[in-house]
């Protein structure tokens, strides 16, 4: 519920409070359901004198002044209601309404099925598309809308409004009613199948990997329950245990096209790239318009170093679909793809256009921003860029305070005392690497270099500390009070060695044999005293980048997941300004535990590094480490092109083109550039 708009006209003091404009909210909805439309709208309006955006109450208003026939101020209600809130469901769901009120079947359509689009759990917006959808012209869509109303419709209406809450993202709400209902029918199915579903939105992963495991003891045929599962393996990086998912529902089901693609995806994640690239050839062979078929080919074709025909993929599917975002940006993202001029106007066209799903103008605006900085249009570059952050942002709502409190409290209660007084009580095995820092900051480069030495396996940026860490902070939401780190003071050795040897057990999964292996998580930085507990004896290798240039790339590039504080200068800022603060606390806690190795010095004497870092690690010197672009395991990270090359010094300074509009980077920063002196 948005409530941030103020009127001008009026002064805070004389502003209700939130507490009266929520009883002022709940009085209102009172009224709507005893009919008393008239009444319920003034007591909105009142609302919206000092909250003018605040969506509920124009909602409200809105479907008030429906029920009251006074339709052109019902359009003009939602109209501002989805300016201010463009993914509001129940909005769009309400436009349907009022167009079918007015006759306008065409318009009705479109909006039930943006509805539908943004919360597929409005069940009356399945409903109208089914009636709106004749048959004779169109059956399968016509199937397909009766199916999704006739599920919804199957459902408890506690399930329905679990479904709607987790929509709205309500999740906390949602979550207590899907208990509430599972303590009065433990063995419901689909309530099951719900909250695990709130568990992967709420990155409670091993509480979505029981729920779905119980559930498949109570129904092992169940298909829905078996392919939630899969996916959750797949999130927890169970790689192994997710393919035996796959190849059970393909063997229930061989001809089924939906699980042979997941069968496919899962031939990836566990290195069978060759078998998954014949079933994607399959694919596109039988649908040459199928977009994501011809995606994900190129995902897997530039892993294991096929460039060229990752270029050819990537273009077949902008070729189906001219608007996908992602195609251009994947080819963007290879970062020594060149685009063509065609390609650039293809770009911009969709970019612009208002019938641009809002994803694909994200990716589209970071890969015109590599266009043009590759042929040094600088200032557009730099539009770019910023303009897609913004986007960005916006869809993520990255909180940069919350996370400065998060990291600081690290600080607080990770201290010397703690170390000293804990001892080495964890798990003795010293296998793990772990190369910690920010992206974007040559942690793959990095990798790349210790897993050309025989005895060290190069892996994946592994989520296994941060989800003990979150296990360790208990069912939180986002802004109540963190238990984790704190709740490190009452870990007993005991507890250290077990959470020690269960990541150990775990990540066994990735490696192939040798003595040692990389985790190269970024994130994990903020996790070392919880590592040093765990772990005392694994080796922490801090991958260091000059605080403007590393800071800009990582907001010229668009992550698949996570790293949210890239997506404005301001906030990439000052996160780097706090992961320096964090790591000099760690240094000054743990003297000695974390090698620091500045990424311009592996640039400058390449050879001096490596034998530095494998010094720390106790391991002999190897030629290949020096060679390491001769090293042909695949590689999953944007930066997989360009570990396959010698090094170079090109990217070293790229920021300074971009000096014009990084103000806001270097404020952010304050500080910290007083140790990287700007030249």
């Amino acid at each position: 519920m948005s409530d941030s708009g103020k009127n001008n006209d009026r002064d805070d003091a004389s502003k209700i409070s939130s507490e009266a404009a929520a009883e002022l909210l709940q009085r209102g909805k009172a009224l709507m359901q005893s009919g008393e439309f008239a009444d319920a709208q003034q007591l909105m309006e009142q609302l919206l004198a000092d909250y003018p955006n605040h969506s509920e109450a124009l909602y409200l208003i809105s479907v008030a002044q429906r029920f009251r026939e006074n339709y052109a101020g019902a359009l003009a209600s939602l109209g501002k209601l989805i300016e201010i809130e463009p993914t509001y469901g129940r909005a769009w769901q309400e436009q349907g309404h009022v167009h079918m009120a007015l006759n306008n079947n065409v318009e009705a359509r479109s909006a039930f099925q943006a509805a539908a689009t943004h919360n597929s759990s409005l069940i009356a917006s399945w409903q109208m598309l089914a009636t709106l959808t004749d048959p004779k012209v169109d059956q399968q869509a016509h199937q397909y809308f009766t199916e999704q109303y006739q599920r919804l419709a199957s459902l408890p209406p506690e399930l329905l409004g679990v479904r709607n809450l987790m929509e709205e993202g309500k999740l906390s709400k949602a979550e207590q009613l899907c208990r509430s209902f599972l303590q009065q029918q433990p063995k419901n199915i689909e309530a099951m199948r719900l909250l695990a579903d709130l568990g992967v939105k709420t990155h409670v992963l091993d509480d979505a990997e029981f729920i779905l495991e119980s559930a498949l003891v109570y129904e092992p045929d169940n298909k829905l329950v078996r392919f939630d599962y899969m996916n959750v393996l797949y999130k927890r990086q169970k790689f192994e245990l997710c393919m035996e998912q796959a190849q059970i529902l393909l063997d229930a089901e061989p001809d089924n096209n939906k699980y042979r693609f997941s069968y496919a995806n899962q031939c990836v994640a566990v290195g069978r790239f060759e078998e998954a690239i014949a079933l994607y050839d399959e694919f596109a062979a039988a649908d040459p318009s199928a977009a994501p078929t011809h995606l994900l080919r190129g995902h897997t074709l530039k892993t294991i170093g096929r460039i060229d025909e990752a270029v050819e993929a990537y273009r077949s599917v902008y070729r189906a679909k001219p608007d996908f975002g992602d195609a251009f940006w994947s080819l963007a993202n290879l970062k020594t793809y060149q685009f063509e001029d065609a390609e650039i106007a293809l770009m911009r066209e969709h970019q612009q256009s208002e019938t641009t799903a809002l994803d694909d103008r994200i990716h589209l605006s970071f890969a015109l921003g590599k266009a043009m900085e590759d042929i040094k249009d600088y200032q557009a570059a730099g539009e770019y860029y910023v303009f897609g952050n913004q986007l960005k942002q916006q869809d993520v709502q990255y909180d940069k305070e919350r996370m400065s409190y998060k990291l600081s409290l690290q600080k607080q209660f990770c201290t010397a005392e703690l170390f000293e007084k804990f001892g080495e009580s964890g798990c003795s095995a010293a296998d793990p690497i772990f190369i910690v820092g920010l992206p974007r900051a040559g942690s793959t480069l990095l990798e790349q270099i210790l897993a050309s030495h025989s005895m060290v396996d190069g892996t994946l940026e592994l989520n296994n500390i941060p989800a003990i860490a979150h296990r360790l902070n208990g069912r939180r939401t986002v802004y109540e009070e963190p238990r984790y780190p704190q709740v490190l003071e009452k870990l007993t050795p005991e507890i250290a060695q077990k959470l020690g040897q269960t990541y150990i057990d775990e990540t066994k999964i990735h490696r192939q044999g040798a003595a040692y292996f990389i985790d190269k998580m970024p994130n994990n930085f903020r996790d070392i005293g919880l590592i040093q507990m765990i772990l005392p004896n694994a080796k922490i290798i801090d991958a260091r980048r000059h605080p403007m240039a590393c800071c800009f790339s990582g907001f010229k590039q668009l992550f698949f997941e996570g790293q949210e504080f890239t997506y404005g200068l301001e906030e990439v800022g000052t996160y780097y300004r706090n992961y320096v603060e964090l790591m000099d606390h760690w240094d000054a806690v743990l003297p000695g535990k974390v090698l620091s190795v500045q990424y311009e010095d592996v640039v400058a004497d390449l050879e001096t590094q490596v034998r530095r870092i494998l010094d720390y690690c106790g391991l002999p010197f190897e030629e290949s480490c020096v060679n390491f672009h001769k090293n042909e395991r695949s590689v999953r990270t944007p930066s997989a092109e360009q570990v396959r090359q010698p090094i170079y010094t090109a990217g070293l300074e790229q920021w300074k083109n971009f000096e014009h509009c990084l103000e806001p980077l270097k404020q952010a920063l304050g500080p910290v550039l007083e140790r990287y002196p700007i030249k």
